[in-house]
């Protein structure tokens, strides 16, 4: 079977799915998505995921999306669909299509779009042995970082001047602090020990990976601190890592060409890696 999606409505392959070119997500970025990962034919985090969604609707007064029940019916039929153990799931929504203009068109629906594609998580577990390079750009995003918009551009060129460089991801910094990734939350580990990332605001988005994570370290007797830190401290810090929906943890092991600590993974990360790891296999059954 071919990779799937949904569109208001109608099941099929992707190849043939469409929305309007009237839509406001494709002529304004008018819209909102999620990453959902599927293990083993199960959806982790996925209460988390419809809060975020729920809160990026409400913010850009998005209304008309289906119950979580009839979202939750939905995902899981086109998961069944693709017959994909393992894949991720997307979720779009966007203001739906009307006459371009930037205020809101009256009684417009709202279009929702779900797509299934196979995705390799066996991929990350190799990663996490050897850990990613890194790169670190300047921060040009919009001031609502907390949305998970499909207003990309800034994170689409940050992504390929990593990929150009040879790294995995690449670091947004502001004011001379780090704030996120490209598609990942980062963090670092102190000398002492202590798991530092960026506190939640409108700077960064409240991912649903970091949320998981920090629970788990908490929960593990971790020590956790919630505050911004600058690019000089990331480098001279000795461990750096990197969670996402698509990378559940990755420790960094080399930032703009420079070593990371010993340049290789640490203890902390390695640590907090079987924590995600089994909480994957808690939530989904799921076995490397």
């Amino acid at each position: 079977m071919p990779a799937v999606a949904y569109v208001n409505g109608r099941y099929g392959p992707i190849a043939e799915a469409g929305v309007s070119v009237e839509d406001r997500g494709f002529q304004f970025a008018d819209s909102l998505y999620e990453v959902v990962a599927v293990l083993n034919g199960r959806f982790l985090d996925w209460e988390k995921h419809l809060w975020r969604l729920r809160r990026g609707l409400s913010a850009l007064f998005i209304e008309g999306l289906p119950s979580d029940a009839a979202l939750a019916h939905i995902a899981r039929r086109l998961v069944g669909l693709s017959r994909y153990a393992d894949g991720l799931l997307y979720i779009q929504v966007s203001r739906g299509a009307g006459r371009r203009d930037h205020p809101f068109p009256a009684d417009t629906p709202a279009t929702l779009v779900l797509t299934m594609r196979r995705f390799d998580f066996r991929q990350r577990l190799p990663q996490l042995e050897t850990g990613v390079p890194a790169i670190s750009v300047p921060d040009q995003r919009w001031a609502r970082c907390d949305l998970k918009t499909t207003g990309l551009l800034p994170a689409v060129l940050a992504k390929q001047e990593a990929r150009a460089a040879g790294a995995f991801e690449a670091l947004f910094v502001k004011d001379g602090t780090v704030t996120e990734g490209g598609s990942t939350n980062i963090y670092m580990v102190t000398a002492d020990g202590v798991i530092v990332t960026h506190p939640l605001s409108a700077r960064i988005l409240p991912g649903i990976a970091r949320d998981t994570l920090l629970d788990l370290a908490r929960e593990a007797q971790m020590k956790v601190e919630e505050r911004p830190f600058t690019i000089e401290e990331a480098r001279a810090a000795p461990e750096l890592f990197l969670t996402s929906t698509t990378a559940p943890i990755l420790p960094i092991i080399r930032l703009d060409g420079g070593a990371v600590g010993t340049g290789r993974p640490g203890p902390v990360t390695a640590r907090l890696g079987q924590l995600a790891w089994a909480e994957i296999g808690r939530q989904t059954g799921w076995k490397p």
